[in-house]
């Protein structure tokens, strides 16, 4: 099987297109939209770009899903060390519920972008998929909106998106392990919240949890339609992001950037994480 190595020709093209100088170019992935229980996650990865040069990411970065465990986790520090600046932006099981999985993707999303804390600095946002959820947020701030960028696949091709991807797939990863310690049973530390048999068996059997998405369909019971308004857990508040990485002063601004583009907003492709459609709807 062919592997398809990202490269930096999106990352270094759109630093171009923004003017010469130094310009920021952000790639962001998501891990978590098809999970059961748990938050989504966000990593976003800061690249720094001199007139066309950047420093290149180390060897072996590519999709998080193509890569194993332990080799994801090896290269946390490598991307660290190598970007300019790096973070993980959530949204809990309780935001998911209120807001609906987009709002709450856009929701890490800029999470994420806070945490990198480039003050407004970024040029470019490289997103996975066809879809784009940030423009329209990025654009109410009182600041130039960066050029957000839609590829599909992404996270296979771009450089800057395949590292995010690494960073959020080991940050949730890592948090679903923790959880797992509050309720073993539902094998969280294994499945990572997604809709295993032994996961769907054992909400089944004992309920759901507050970390479940409670207006999802749970477990492997026919989905029953309830009335009234969806139930919102009380869970306890998720640390909104990790703290940023090496953060820098903030770069003289270079000329305005056109506001966004949307090349396509059609269809719906976002992000495209380890995505398992459940039976019917995705809410209740």
């Amino acid at each position: 099987m062919t592997v398809t190595v990202p490269t930096l020709e999106v990352e270094r093209a759109l630093a171009t297109r923004c003017g010469a100088g130094r310009r920021l170019i952000v790639g962001i992935d998501e891990v978590g939209r098809g999970a059961l229980a748990g938050p989504v996650a966000v990593g976003a990865c800061a690249l720094e770009v001199l007139d066309g040069a950047i420093v290149p990411l180390p060897a072996g970065v590519r999709d998080s899903k193509r890569l194993s465990a332990r080799r994801r986790e090896a290269l946390v520090d490598p991307i660290l060390d190598s970007v300019h600046a790096g973070a993980v932006g959530w949204a809990s099981p309780a935001e998911i519920d209120e807001l609906g999985i987009m709002p709450a993707l856009t929701r890490a999303a800029l999470r994420a972008l806070e945490a990198i804390e480039l003050d407004g600095a970024v040029d470019a946002i490289v997103l996975d998929g066809d879809v784009d959820v940030l423009s329209a947020s990025l654009a109410m701030a009182e600041r130039p909106a960066p050029l957000v960028h839609l590829q599909v696949a992404a996270d296979r091709d771009c450089a800057s998106v395949a590292a995010a991807s690494i960073l959020a797939k080991v940050a949730r990863d890592a948090h679903m392990v923790e959880l797992d310690a509050q309720a073993p049973h539902y094998c969280w530390a294994a499945n990572k919240g997604y809709g295993s048999a032994a996961h769907r068996e054992a909400i089944d059997l004992r309920g759901v949890h507050e970390h479940h998405r409670r207006s999802w369909r749970l477990g492997s019971r026919p989905a029953v339609e309830q009335p009234g308004p969806a139930v919102v857990p009380t869970a306890p508040a998720l640390a909104p992001s990790m703290p940023a990485v090496r953060p820098e002063a903030p770069a003289p601004r270079g000329p305005a950037v056109p506001a966004t583009t949307s090349e396509s907003i059609d269809a719906g492709v976002l992000w495209d994480d380890q995505w398992h459609p459940q039976d019917g709807k995705e809410r209740r």
